[in-house]
């Protein structure tokens, strides 16, 4: 079940410097700011996404995951847009499961599809609907569940001057695979609010919690975000940092404080 609370990972926050010599330039960075905020927005970005975090069961394990995310819109007519989120973690892990020693490689993907209204009508009400499903791509029977999931996700959102406030969640079960090892049924929990200014910076908090259904167990990491959008000739960066605290985990999981680095490609249209 780490494996998909780790690739879970969260809502980009940025914030903007650079060349913002105009008042143009810096509308378009801060609405930037906010589309970032938005897990739904029509914007092509490819977050590179690491976490590290310690402490898991008697032996201290230690865990460095870097998330591969892109997300992609797709305009299915004039109404409806398709928003593709694919999460890929490469994974480095130390004694996670007691004394297991190192592994390496991939985990297990979750892909989201959310069909969205294009315009989110009178009452700014941001929402969107659909499938995920995971896929056991994991090199190592340690960095994922060697099963097949599935399971319906949403998010809702409302932005409002500089906030943002919403969530998103997902239930997985899975339905197939190695029948040696452990079903899953597992609701991911991701509440988040941020607020950009207006020379567009992004400070942010969310959870990432999930329940295993199986054993019963909850898992809270507590983050919070900060970063900064850099141009690099026309091409937008945005790059961020931040803390978690891990509130409630079994007990072979983290505890204690982890870090989070993000780098995110953006390609506005």
């Amino acid at each position: 079940m780490k494996a998909i609370q780790t690739v879970q990972a969260g809502i980009v926050l940025t914030a903007t410097f650079g060349f913002c010599g105009s008042a143009a330039a810096q509308d378009d960075s801060q609405d930037l700011a906010k589309k970032l905020s938005n897990p739904i927005a029509s914007l092509i970005s490819v977050p590179l996404q690491f976490n590290y975090d310690e402490g898991f069961g008697p032996n201290d394990g230690q865990k460095a995951v870097l998330n591969i995310q892109p997300v992609v819109p797709i305009s299915l007519n004039d109404d409806w847009n398709m928003i593709s989120r694919t999460i890929l973690p490469v994974i480095w892990q130390n004694d996670i499961a007691g004394p297991s020693g190192e592994q390496s490689g991939l985990g297990d993907i979750t892909q989201s599809l959310f069909f969205s209204p294009r315009n989110p009508g009178p009452s700014g009400i941001v929402w969107g609907v659909g499938p995920a499903f995971l896929v056991p791509t994991a090199t190592d029977d340690l960095l994922g569940g060697g099963k097949w999931g599935a399971g319906p996700t949403a998010v809702v959102l409302k932005q409002m001057g500089g906030w943002t406030v919403g969530a998103l969640t997902n239930h997985i079960w899975s339905f197939a695979g190695d029948s040696d090892r452990a079903d899953i049924s597992s609701t991911f929990l991701q509440p988040f609010v941020s607020y950009t200014t207006a020379d567009a910076w992004t400070f942010g908090v969310n959870t990432e919690s999930t329940y295993n259904w199986e054993t019963e167990e909850w898992s809270v990491p507590i983050n919070f975000t900060v970063a900064k959008l850099v141009k690099f000739d026309k091409q937008p960066v945005s790059f961020t940092v931040g803390v978690r605290y891990w509130a409630e985990s079994p007990d072979s999981g983290p505890d204690g404080f982890g870090f989070r680095g993000v780098v995110t490609f953006l390609f506005p249209k």
